[in-house]
């Protein structure tokens, strides 16, 4: 069975790329494949942020993610070390922080999609 982790590096609000992670995700595990993990480096630790405070109008897409990721049990993580870069304090809604070790550690048995 093919098994994927998922690499975000743009912010949430800066590009549709969450959108497409989550798309991608969902279409996997709906066609029988596993999500082994979600990674988020560079810009995109900034879902990982207590304080993002979005217009009604504009979905969460973050918060769709997590949820996502919550309800899947797949792990959301977050590079601590590009979150510290940029000020992220995280939240406790799912993201969990971790180096790229850990990422590169789940990636043996996996295939690399990146949004």
């Amino acid at each position: 069975m093919t098994t994927f982790s998922l690499l975000l590096t743009t912010s949430p609000l800066a590009s549709q790329d969450f959108a497409s992670a989550l798309q991608f995700a969902r279409a996997a595990l709906k066609a029988g494949y596993q999500v082994e993990q979600v990674f988020l480096y560079q810009d995109a630790v900034l879902a990982a942020a207590a304080d993002i405070d979005l217009p009604a109008d504009e979905p969460n897409l973050s918060e769709q993610l997590a949820g996502f990721c919550q309800q899947h049990q797949i792990p959301l993580l977050y590079c601590v070390t590009a979150a510290e870069k940029r000020g992220v304090v995280a939240t406790d809604t799912g993201f969990v922080a971790a180096g790229l070790a850990e990422f590169a550690m789940r990636l043996t048995n996996s295939k690399l999609v990146q949004f």
